[in-house]
């Protein structure tokens, strides 16, 4: 799959902090171009208690090793689950809840991810994003 043709994509990059990424989500502007928006960013600890996650949607785009630098293009299911990923693990500062997290939304249905997805981006979305951290263990 290219870029082009991708709904979601990632890049990675380098912080002081260590490694991180961005997630990104293809969007039309007025004009109807299209280009990809920022959802949310995963920060360097976030990268690394989710990187199972990470590297399986990668993965299934068919790359084998994730370097900072260029924007990996993500398939529609596992670009909905790092996206939610990302927006749960904002401001998340335990491993093992992001660990949690990630591990939950990697056995996520494709529907209820997206469903999730759209819950979040929407006008509700910190409630929602706050009802996806109970359900997949991020808070207690």
């Amino acid at each position: 799959m290219t870029i082009r043709a991708a709904s979601y994509a990632l890049r990675v990059v380098r912080r002081k902090a260590g490694t991180a990424a961005i997630v990104y989500r293809r969007s039309l502007k007025p004009n109807g171009t299209e280009r990809l928006t920022r959802v949310a960013a995963i920060g360097p600890l976030a990268w690394s208690a989710g990187a199972t996650l990470l590297r399986a949607a990668v993965r299934d785009s068919g790359v084998a090793r994730l370097e900072p630098g260029p924007f990996y293009p993500l398939e529609p299911a596992a670009g909905v689950r790092v996206a939610c990923y990302a927006l749960v693990a904002r401001g998340l500062r335990r491993a093992e809840a992001l660990h949690h997290a990630a591990d939950h939304l990697k056995r996520a249905d494709d529907t209820e991810a997206a469903w999730w997805l759209g819950l979040m981006s929407g006008p509700k979305g910190r409630r929602a994003v706050r009802a996806l951290r109970i359900l997949v263990e991020a808070v207690t």
